[in-house]
């Protein structure tokens, strides 16, 4: 059988001491006593104590004289019960202490184990010099441990020395020795234990608390990058639509083929308009095999700027465009981002300088870069008036935001003959070597840039 075959991997996880039933029975067990101690933490030390004087004690009571001194040949004497009862008394009472004073109860302890041992006496009760040394390393400061195993040992040597002859002085300290290191070795797996877990438990809750940060921080990039969408399609459409509404109402009376004309160019503006957000909206929602699930389309790029020019051309402003380099070979994302800055900047151009100004638009792809440059030429004269204020909206905000993706910059105010300008540069990768400067001769794709072509 491999070593990665199914089979052999369920076999070596089932053989495994922590999947055996008894294993998670006693697991199951110890959750409950943990949280049944977290709730009185008093019963639990009550109960140890309890089954030290049980198990421990009461034998010391009902031993006869006769069996102790066979057993250790007249090594140790035997007191009265109620001194016995007053020695275990203060070896046993003190484990009430042991988790919340560890040092105070090794030392109570200490001391009436030191009290018994130059009186002479063994009792089984002290075992609890051990429960209250492996206490103190698991729940006690560390730099009294020291100290603390030397009272052990000194303590338990007093033992060792009154042993019969026939039992090695040596070998009673090693086997006390041992003892010792037994307790203090349990205590520190256990703290260390505890220690992992704790930090464990941390890790996962902060990872949660990550985790949900990061959750929060997706949705609130992804809330921008929609409202950011949006605003460049519904304000650059809107916007439109309203110029040629205006136009096309003037233009009613005196030439009902304009306003015909105005009309038919509305309804083309609000259907591309509506298809965007369709395919924008489509990215969103949850994407099935059903035959009427959202049909998507690439994001507009460089070669629609044409289109949105021949919009713009046709709410009133004569647009020139050219471009130099070679556009094509830039990546999807910043072609989109040159659109989508280019959208904005003769959105506001129209919104701002109205219908007869004269927008000249450039979109260079350079060795460094790519530069976009926008300048309108202020409202025209039939439109003269108060100088808009081309205050910064969420429309630069946005542009700037776009470039800032590609280390870009955006500026904007008012250029020095008149008018306002918009530049951009971004600092794209091209998909292909050849996405060079050659062929830099630039071309005027605007046909008929003295044509208002719209509801003027």
């Amino acid at each position: 059988m491999s070593l990665d075959d199914p089979a052999h991997l369920l076999f070596a996880e089932t053989d495994l001491p922590w999947s055996h039933p008894v294993a998670g029975g006693l697991s199951r067990f110890g959750r409950r006593i943990k949280q049944g101690d977290r709730r009185h933490p008093w019963v639990l030390d009550t109960a140890l104590t309890v089954m030290a004087a049980l198990v421990f004690c009461l034998p010391d009571l009902v031993d006869d004289d006769d069996g102790r001194r066979r057993g250790f040949d007249n090594s140790f004497i035997h007191l009265p019960w109620p001194a016995t009862v007053a020695l275990q008394a203060g070896l046993v009472l003190p484990l009430l202490l042991r988790r919340r004073r560890p040092t105070l109860a090794f030392a109570l302890i200490a001391a009436a184990f030191f009290v018994q041992a130059g009186l002479g006496v063994w009792l089984r009760a002290d075992v609890a010099l051990l429960i209250s040394l492996y206490s103190l390393v698991l729940h006690g400061q560390l730099r009294r441990l020291p100290v603390a195993c030397a009272v052990t040992l000194a303590a338990l040597g007093l033992f060792a020395l009154r042993l019969p002859p026939q039992v090695p002085v040596l070998d009673a300290l090693f086997v006390l020795f041992s003892t010792i290191t037994a307790a203090v070795a349990l205590g520190f797996v256990v703290r260390i234990r505890r220690a992992q877990l704790a930090v464990l438990r941390d890790r996962a809750a902060r990872l949660e608390i990550e985790r949900d940060q990061r959750s929060k921080l997706a949705a609130a990039a992804e809330r921008t990058r929609v409202a950011r969408e949006m605003h460049d399609i519904i304000g650059h459409n809107l916007s439109v639509i309203i110029t040629l509404a205006d136009g096309g109402a003037y233009a009613t009376d005196l030439a009902p083929e304009r306003g015909k004309q105005a009309l038919l160019l509305i309804g083309d503006t609000g259907r591309q308009a509506l298809g965007e957000l369709r395919r924008m909206l489509g990215v969103l929602r949850v994407q099935t095999a059903t035959p009427d699930a959202p049909e998507l389309s690439p994001q507009p790029g460089i070669a629609d700027l044409d289109a949105l020019c021949a919009r713009i051309r046709a709410a009133g402003p004569q647009v020139v465009y050219r471009t130099g380099g070679d556009p094509a070979a830039l990546d999807r994302g910043v072609q989109l981002t040159v659109y989508r800055i280019v959208q904005e900047a003769l959105t506001n151009a129209l919104k701002h300088a109205g219908h007869d100004t004269r927008v000249e638009l450039a979109v260079n792809v350079e060795e460094s870069g790519v530069r976009i440059d926008c300048h309108d030429t202020g409202p025209g004269a039939v439109t003269a008036g108060p100088a808009p204020t081309h205050d910064e909206g969420h429309g630069l905000a946005g542009m700037r935001e776009r470039a800032a993706l590609y280390h870009g910059t955006v500026t904007a105010g008012p250029a020095p003959g008149g008018g306002w300008t918009v530049r951009a540069t971004l600092d794209p990768t091209p998909l292909t070597a050849s996405g060079n400067t050659s062929g830099n001769t630039g071309r005027n794709t605007s046909g008929n840039t003295g044509a208002t072509g719209g509801a003027a």
